[in-house]
């Protein structure tokens, strides 16, 4: 089993930064790739960004948000810059073992609003 906790959301006005951080714990060793993603109001839930031996993005994030990874500390982060009212969402991290289950954080809420 895995827990994900994640920290770091707020709220900000347009064009801000956060730094949304997610910590792994149990049997993390399992873990092979690590995701960012997001459910805005009346929306779906959407990929933000995944990170593994490569990171991928979004496009509508493409150029703003940077996934980092943290082995050693068990740890993934989101840098989110220049943020935009259409960022607002509850932000969740995922992670997917070798054996392909998944694992969910209970999100952290992110607001963008003047």
């Amino acid at each position: 089993q895995v827990q994900l906790v994640e920290s770091g959301g707020g709220v900000v006005p347009p064009g801000g930064s956060l730094r949304l951080s997610c910590a792994a714990s149990g049997v993390t060793s399992t873990i092979i790739i690590m995701s960012w993603y997001r459910q805005g109001p009346g929306k779906e839930r959407e990929l933000v960004a995944t990170i593994g031996d490569t990171a991928n993005y979004a496009d509508s994030v493409k150029g703003r948000f940077t996934i980092s990874r943290d082995n050693a500390k068990n740890t993934v982060s989101l840098q989110m810059n220049s943020l935009k009212p259409e960022d607002t969402a509850v932000y969740y991290c995922k992670a997917r073992t070798a054996g392909w289950t998944t694992f969910w954080g209970q999100g952290t809420q992110v607001t963008v609003s003047s």
